[in-house]
């Protein structure tokens, strides 16, 4: 394939003085914090060009986006079929085959157009290893994003040590229920909590540590890491890695030009503006994890059994075989009491005061914008990272409560009834997390670390074409 500057517009009239190209990671978790960091740059005066691959998350991402200042450039996935698309290891197989040749080229051939102004940087989603190669040979500038927390990435940082010490194989499964420190500010890791593990999916656990276990060596070639966090959610770990800027959290905080990438039904705000305050519970699980029809019927009896509103986000896609089946009779049970939607303006429930709770999947996203708002979680982590930010929530930040699985892998209405009973009584968890929202807010306030990290960042890339 051919690329040349007509494959982006130079419509920034000149205000730019410096062109960085961005390599996400096609999956709506890294997505969604990734553009978070492009407007941010863009605001900054940065031209931003993004090269990724063809697919339904880049399509809505195309046809949102309305910046001047930010380019899209799609390429093709190598897959043939839409059924092959709605496949995750075949849509990350085919990105890691197809991606490194298309950015390579695309580079070579902007960069050789005269009268065009040059890519000099390029940010790469750390799950990217394949770009740094590229980077080196090209001779550019590389900042590496990592959208989770700062904890997972200092624990991928150490699996040699933990190969050394045997506790875990060459698949990523402890071998042990050790538990290791990564920082006085935080618990013990439980070998449960390794941000790779996947539970049922043994291939895409093995493909995660695969993954994982480069950064030791990636992390000594970068010339920056940009994080997706805080420095006051963990100060130990942040001083301790070299070149680690926090800019995060990276929320859309309002910004109209910045929406999800999913279609959001705003009937459930007017719905919220009906209830009391502190008194609606929010449901989410974010873009992944499918539940057994068992483990969906106890969900919705046990919103039923709790007996205060709720807003419950239920995703359907009747092409890949998830559809919405609920207990006989439930919808017109509940019909008073919640609210069931296809997708929610997420900041904007978080942001409303009718809001109580949040019930999620402890995902690193909805993480950082539950604790934007101040609002308390309670945790079902479903894989990777989640099992790690479950652990600082409940038992580091003390924020929230977790949800836990019986001896039959159910959490039961029972369960879910007394966890919600607690989390809403308990005045420490709630302080807690207002606590952390005031130190979140004045960290991306003028003068707050990460908004400094962020002009240090900028100040940085704009010395590069001096």
């Amino acid at each position: 394939m051919e690329y040349s500057a007509s494959s982006i517009s130079n419509n920034n009239d000149g205000k730019a003085s410096v062109h960085v190209l961005v390599l996400p990671f096609p999956s709506i978790g890294h997505l969604s914090p990734t553009m978070q960091l492009v407007h941010r740059l863009a605001d900054h005066g940065v031209m931003i060009t993004i090269l990724t691959i063809d697919g339904t998350h880049t399509r809505r991402l195309v046809k949102e986006q309305s910046r001047n200042e930010i380019n899209i450039v799609t390429v093709p996935d190598g897959l043939e079929t839409e059924d092959e698309r709605r496949d995750e290891m075949k849509v990350l197989e085919s990105f890691f085959e197809v991606m490194p040749d298309h950015t390579f080229n695309f580079v070579r051939n902007v960069n050789q157009q005269q009268d065009f102004q040059e890519i000099s940087c390029v940010i790469s989603d750390i799950m990217n290893v394949w770009s740094l190669e590229i980077v080196s040979e090209m001779g550019l500038k590389m900042a590496l994003f990592y959208s989770p927390a700062i904890g997972c990435m200092a624990t991928c940082l150490n699996i040699s040590k933990l190969f050394e010490d045997g506790l875990v194989d060459a698949q990523g499964s402890p071998n042990n229920n050790k538990e290791i420190l990564l920082s006085p500010y935080l618990p013990e890791l439980r070998s449960s909590d390794y941000p790779w593990i996947v539970p049922g999916n043994l291939l895409l656990q093995e493909m995660f540590f695969q993954l994982v276990s480069s950064y030791e060596q990636y992390h000594r070639c970068y010339d920056w890491v940009l994080g997706n966090w805080f420095q006051d959610l963990d100060p130990s770990i942040d001083d301790s890695l070299p070149n680690i800027l926090s800019v995060g959290p990276l929320i859309a905080n309002g910004r109209s030009d910045s929406e999800s990438l999913w279609s959001r039904d705003m009937s459930c705000l007017s719905w919220l503006d009906k209830q009391p305050p502190r008194s609606v519970i929010y449901v989410a699980f974010g873009s992944t994890g499918k539940k057994s029809q068992q483990q969906f019927d106890e969900l919705a009896l046990g919103l039923e059994l709790v007996g205060k509103p709720f807003i419950w986000v239920v995703k359907t896609d009747p092409s890949n075989g998830v559809s919405a089946n609920y207990p006989d009779g439930f919808q017109e049970r509940v019909a008073n009491q919640g609210m069931m939607v296809e997708w929610a303006p997420q900041e904007k429930v978080l942001a409303h005061p009718s809001v109580a709770c949040f019930l999620n999947h402890a995902g690193w996203n909805s993480v950082m914008e539950s604790i934007s708002y101040g609002i308390p979680m309670l945790c079902w982590p479903h894989m990777a990272d989640h099992f790690y930010n479950r652990t600082c929530i409940c038992n580091g930040w003390k924020i929230g409560l977790e949800l836990k699985p019986d001896d039959n892998g159910i959490v039961t209405r029972h369960q879910l009834k007394l966890k919600v009973e607690e989390l809403l009584s308990n005045t420490g968890i709630r302080s807690n997390a207002l606590k952390l929202k005031s130190l979140a807010q004045k960290s991306i306030s003028k003068g707050g670390s990460s908004s400094k990290n962020l002009e240090y960042f900028v100040a940085q890339l704009k010395q590069l074409n001096l």
